[in-house]
């Protein structure tokens, strides 16, 4: 651009600006004008509204005032005491300049209407008198005939001079308003005039700077042709190759998934069998215990019965013959005790209600603690896989919470809705926080038996979860469906 061509563009810049800038000015000039004529014209209507009520209620109050001194029986069931107070505030702030209701109305007065107001307030005044006398209770009947008449005497002046002031604030408020359309007027003038200047001296230069701008743009118009034909072949090349992106992303991304996928089923299957080992070896360890070893110290026992009555020469051989056969009997139990933990044979026999009922038993016999069972004991039975893995999942809650909580009440409970199950172990013990590293005052987590019973629960695809708040017990909760009869 030559310098030229930048003295002209400045020029115009400026007289645009300032004409924009007057027309501005005078647009918001009238705005805020007829903006604050119309809250004016708002308040003058609310303050025509209240002086007009003010006539309304005088002469209700009149009437009101006459039925009471001569104990006529009314309809109208307004309080006389409100509507007295409502005209005599009204009164007031009419006459001090400013209303108060849901907002504060200005009462713009001039000095006609102040000394009309000033010219009523006598007779306001008497007939304020006496009806605050006549609706007082201690008034006897004759003074509340006196006031009435000096009531009836006042009431066509205050109506003759109330009236004029309604008119007078209408008129004045009028004329408010013809002085705002006479603003207006002046404004829309000098508006248009502005435009006029502004189409003369800004609008025509801009015109044939424009036209030689646009004659400029044409002849760079067809380079730019070209410039995009090119542009576009590059763009169309550029898609291709995205597009071939987006699609092997796509089948790297399937092949991910496909193989996390595997990864999943082949973790779930190794658990399984895994799972499934130890239960095979729990139950053949089981019957070795119970077919072998069990019987064998059951022989053993048979045994030492038929010795009792044999004679001993000494009776501290017959006390020791006797602690031989009480300790018989404890391993007895013993392995008796360690062959159910391995297998319970109530499980197969009589379902899981059966054998989580026996096994809050034999766990409030064996640890003194109190362990209480909820739920069934008979009906439907769950698929044999189901009713190990939950019974495992609470042997595992049940026994972290002996060791580890310092419970003083523990509860298993068990329910089906449906196909849903729900398996819960909750101690009243000390709890711990998850998400807090081991301290040395506080023994270890039992993470694998954790690890153990999220797997189980995973395998009966089910959830597990682990509540627990220090010194507010535990929670555990196992969900699970019988996808045999979902």
């Amino acid at each position: 651009m030559t310098q030229l061509d930048q003295q002209v563009a400045r020029r115009l810049t400026r007289f645009y600006v300032l004409a924009l800038t007057v027309i501005a000015v005078l647009s918001l000039s009238g705005l805020l004008f007829i903006r604050r004529t119309l809250s004016d014209h708002y308040d003058d209507s609310r303050v025509v509204n209240v002086a007009g009520r003010q006539r309304m209620l005088s002469q209700r109050l009149t009437k009101l005032a006459l039925l009471r001194t001569t104990e006529i029986p009314a309809t109208d069931t307004a309080s006389f005491a409100a509507l007295l107070n409502t005209w005599n505030q009204s009164h007031r702030q009419l006459r001090d300049g400013m209303l108060r209701m849901e907002k504060e109305y200005l009462v713009r007065k001039s000095r006609r209407i102040d000394q009309m107001l000033t010219q009523l307030e006598p007779v306001f005044e008497s007939m304020y008198r006496n009806l605050v006398r006549i609706n007082t209770a201690s008034t006897t009947p004759e003074q509340k005939k006196a006031a009435l008449q000096t009531v009836l005497r006042a009431e066509p002046l205050f109506l003759e001079q109330m009236n004029a002031i309604v008119f007078r604030f209408d008129q004045e408020s009028f004329e408010r308003v013809r002085a705002l359309e006479q603003i207006e007027w002046v404004l829309t003038v000098a508006t248009l005039l502005i435009l006029l200047i502004e189409g003369l001296l800004i609008f025509r230069p801009v015109v044939n700077h424009t036209k030689d701008v646009i004659r400029k743009l044409t002849e760079s118009d067809e380079a730019l042709r070209q410039s995009n034909a090119q542009l576009n072949v590059a763009n169309t090349d550029l898609e291709n190759a995205n597009r071939q992106l987006v699609i092997t992303q796509r089948e790297l991304l399937w092949a991910t998934e496909e193989k996390y996928r595997l990864q999943i089923a082949e973790e779930n299957s190794r658990s399984a069998g895994l799972l499934e080992g130890q239960e095979e070896e729990r139950r053949r360890f089981a019957r070795e215990l119970h077919d072998g070893i069990g019987q064998m110290l059951t022989g053993l026992k048979l045994h030492a019965e038929k010795l009792k009555a044999v004679p001993f020469p000494e009776p501290k051989h017959r006390e020791r013959f006797e602690e031989l056969c009480t300790l018989i009997y404890d391993v007895i139990q013993t392995t008796r005790q360690t062959s159910h933990n391995l297998m319970p044979s109530v499980l197969s026999d009589f379902g899981l209600g059966a054998a989580l009922q026996l096994l809050a038993e034999q766990t409030t016999r064996s640890s003194g603690i109190p362990v209480s069972y909820e739920g069934e004991t008979e009906g439907k039975r769950l698929t044999p896989a189901q009713e190990i893995g939950l019974y495992r999942i609470a042997q595992e809650a049940l026994n972290n919470a002996i060791k580890h909580a310092e419970a003083q009440q523990i509860t298993i409970s068990w329910h089906r809705d449906g196909t849903q199950t729900t398996l819960t172990v909750e101690d009243d013990g000390k709890g711990f926080t998850q998400k807090a590293g081991p301290k040395k005052d506080r023994p270890p987590l039992p993470t694998n038996g954790l690890r153990n019973m999220h797997t189980r629960a995973r395998l009966l695809n089910g959830e597990l979860t682990i509540t627990s708040k220090r010194k507010k017990g535990t929670n555990v909760t196992v969900y699970s469906t019988d996808t045999r009869n979902a």
